[in-house]
């Protein structure tokens, strides 16, 4: 039941009356939204809660307590007043979250691209606000509604502008968290869908308390979240049953000052060349076992090898090859077609040198690799010239025979996207191998990134590894566990048995099905949110009569 103010205040098109107000309610059990201040304020902790659950600070936990705040702050709030509260919490995420591309883009890049992202967190919030009516009258129904408009509002993220951007997807914050297991059933959508459930049931809760509910409407939905969190612990872990191959990751590390542009290339080659044959004397004398194969970051030879100009490059390869015996999957830049640039890795057999087909990185990011607008992104920042040659993006999938092994190859960030992953895994990738370059970063940078590697194997059930030129290099196991994680700016050479892949969890089997199905949820509940309004505004013009 609402009040007379509450109506007119609704038939405005403004938000109702806060909690306390004298006239605001009649029905103690339905609060109207919290004062404009106490919502802002909720929005921005919202937002520094969620920032909380990815690494470094890595408390997984934060993420549902952030959902949770959002939601609060939004419920029975106009659209409009949702957006701005939504953006307030999406700017105190993503700007310190992405602080990492200041380092190399410079100040104007790394906040346009946060108040990019943050723009989606703030029609998340305005379509909460939408939703109210509904939830207000089907109160279980809040935290089914906050779960699948947080999967559709990352399902959007993911692919617009430019191909999407998915960094700091719910998911992403889980890896060390029982709901990390969901990935194996339903991938990083469900994973989402049940960290956001989480966060809507605790916000339910937090409203049923504001009501003055009974202390059983309270403790009920903060059980169900509780449980929510822990659901992942009945999915049974992944073990891959293939045959086991022993794997070496080199790290060569990249000199930081003193060297001109080529001569830091080159160096960055011989470092990596350098500590492959460090590896194979070790294996020669008995003091390491066999690799069965190496892998080689991204970058680790920004000089092309396969032109003639520098064939001192392809020699350097042909002689670490030549010494460890066995294949090396190689990170490299290739020129062309034309004035552009590959990003590609290849496999290099010793004795016979590179292997066709390589695989070039099909997702190249745009205002790093490529310069969408070139024109127009000048006006923004000069730095754009600093990508003289735009990348190309490759049009097969990251499916490499290295050795005994067939891996499912990712490149740097795109190890963020579902089906790239997901299609070299049903190409045939027993092994997933991300191989990246986080020389121009910083440890969180490379932390988030390997906790989409954590996710990637538990979605699959197949053991991967991350190389990095400077770190962080790790394994990581089908369950989520992190192997031998190296520091920053550090060479290291990791040596590990591995098993290899065969079967399909349900998640790589069913793929987008479990996004596409909660996102037209997403697209119901907006729809019958709409029907809702235009119910209650009719129904009050008609009691007016």
């Amino acid at each position: 039941m609402t009040t007379v103010e509450e109506a007119a205040a609704e038939q405005a098109g403004q938000d109702p009356p806060s909690i306390g107000s004298p006239a605001t309610v009649v029905d103690p059990s339905r609060p109207g939204p919290v004062p404009g201040w106490l919502g802002a304020l909720c929005a921005l902790a919202g937002g520094g809660a969620l920032l909380l659950a990815f690494p470094p600070f890595g408390l997984w936990w934060a993420a549902p307590v952030g959902v949770a705040l959002l939601s609060v702050a939004v419920h029975r709030r106009r659209p409009r007043t949702g957006f701005a509260f939504g953006l307030l919490s999406g700017l105190a995420l993503f700007v310190p979250l992405l602080s990492w591309t200041n380092i190399v883009g410079g100040t104007a890049p790394w906040l346009i691209l946060s108040v990019t992202e943050a723009v989606f967190i703030a029609l998340l919030g305005a379509a909460a606000a939408w939703t109210s009516p509904v939830v207000d009258r089907h109160r279980w129904a809040w935290p089914l509604a906050t779960g699948v408009l947080w999967v559709g509002q990352e399902a959007l993220r993911d692919r617009l502008p430019f191909g999407g951007f998915p960094w700091g997807r719910l998911a992403f914050s889980q890896p060390d968290a029982p709901t990390l297991r969901l990935a194996a059933l339903g991938g990083a959508p469900l994973v989402t869908f049940a960290v956001a459930l989480a966060g809507g049931l605790l916000a339910l809760a937090l409203w049923s308390a504001a009501g003055r509910r009974r202390p059983v409407s309270v403790a009920v939905p903060a059980a169900c979240a509780v449980l929510v969190a822990l659901v992942g612990f009945v999915v049974p872990a992944g073990h891959p049953d293939g045959p086991a191959v022993t794997v070496a990751v080199i790290q060569g590390n990249v000199p930081r000052m003193g060297l001109e542009f080529n001569a830091q290339r080159r160096a960055v080659l011989d470092n990596h060349v350098s500590a492959t044959l460090e590896l194979a004397r070790k294996v020669a004398s008995g003091q390491a076992p066999h690799p069965d194969l190496v892998v080689w970051p991204e970058n680790s030879s920004d000089i092309d090898p396969l032109i003639p100009d520098d064939a001192d490059a392809r020699d350097q390869i042909n002689r670490a090859a030549d010494a460890i015996g066995v294949p090396i999957l190689v990170g490299t830049l290739l020129e062309g077609p034309g004035d552009h640039v590959r990003n590609v890795a290849i496999v290099w057999n010793p004795g016979s040198g590179p292997q066709s087909p390589f695989y070039t990185k099909q997702h190249p990011v745009p205002f790093a690799e490529y310069i969408p607008l070139r024109s127009l992104a000048r006006m923004v920042t000069d730095k754009v010239d600093l990508v003289r040659n735009d990348f190309v993006p490759g049009d097969r999938t990251g499916v490499l025979s290295v050795g005994p092994a067939t891996v499912a190859d990712a490149i740097c960030f795109e190890v963020a996207y579902d089906d790239l992953v997901r299609s070299a895994v049903t190409g045939g990738g027993q092994l997933i191998t991300v191989q990246t370059n986080n020389a121009d970063f910083n440890t969180a940078e490379a932390r988030q990134q390997l906790a989409m590697v954590q996710l990637r194997a538990v979605e699959h059930g197949r053991d991967a590894l991350m190389a990095s030129t400077v770190g962080v290099s790790a394994f990581v196991t089908a369950d989520g566990r992190v192997l031998d994680a190296t520091r920053l700016n550090t060479r290291a050479v990791l040596l590990r048995q591995l098993n290899l892949g065969q079967e399909r969890t349900l998640a790589t089997t069913i793929g987008p099905l479990p996004e596409f199905v909660l996102s037209g949820f997403a697209l119901a509940v907006l729809v019958v949110a709409a029907f809702t309004r235009r119910s209650i505004r009719t129904n009050r013009r008609n009691s007016e009569r």
